[in-house]
């Protein structure tokens, strides 16, 4: 398996390469058990973000970081969820498609959630921009639950989303080939 070398704000990790599509190969970034990664990637974030009063995510590989950032913060975070449940009234939906999930998601938040979001800054995170459709979700909440999105802040930024200047982010993510070259 072909493995991509990145730098992340001075941590160094080896990403291996896994198949997407039958032309298109992604470095997978998994941040769930590697605590060092998510401690850093967490300070390095909240050095470039601004005032909010709340931090929202989209479930799941996002959590380990907007816990993080919260905790290293003291600021709350909220989550989208991929699915309503139970205890939540009021829901809020998105449908999504990802690149590295076969069909369409659901994204979800309660009407407790958008009331705390009313009126109020908030920060979307998440660990990887891809397509953009994920973080377009995340927007959608939030400006249906009347919340001000004061930034938009990522991790890593993969192909053609390293290119945006609307997204703070921690180091670009090629895209490649399937001989493990970049696209």
């Amino acid at each position: 398996m072909s493995v991509y070398s990145i730098d992340i704000a001075g941590m160094k990790r080896e990403l291996p390469i896994c198949k997407a599509t039958d032309t298109l190969y992604i470095g997978a970034f998994v941040m769930f058990g590697d605590v060092e990664l998510t401690e850093h990637c967490a300070a390095e974030l909240l050095k470039k973000m601004p005032k909010c009063d709340y931090l929202i995510a989209p479930e799941a590989k996002a959590i380990p970081l907007v816990y993080e950032m919260s905790r290293q913060s003291g600021i709350p975070y909220l989550l989208a969820r991929k699915k309503a449940k139970a205890y939540m009234s009021g829901v809020f939906r998105v449908d999504v498609k990802s690149i590295t999930t076969a069909g369409v998601q659901t994204l979800v938040i309660d009407q407790a959630d958008a009331d705390r979001m009313k009126g109020k800054d908030i920060v979307i995170v998440d660990d990887v921009i891809s397509t953009g459709e994920s973080l377009q979700a995340m927007e959608t909440l939030v400006n249906k639950a009347e919340g001000n999105i004061v930034c938009k802040m990522a991790v890593l930024a993969e192909g053609d989303a390293a290119k945006r200047t609307d997204i703070t982010v921690l180091a670009p993510l090629p895209l490649f080939k399937p001989d493990g070259s970049i696209l």
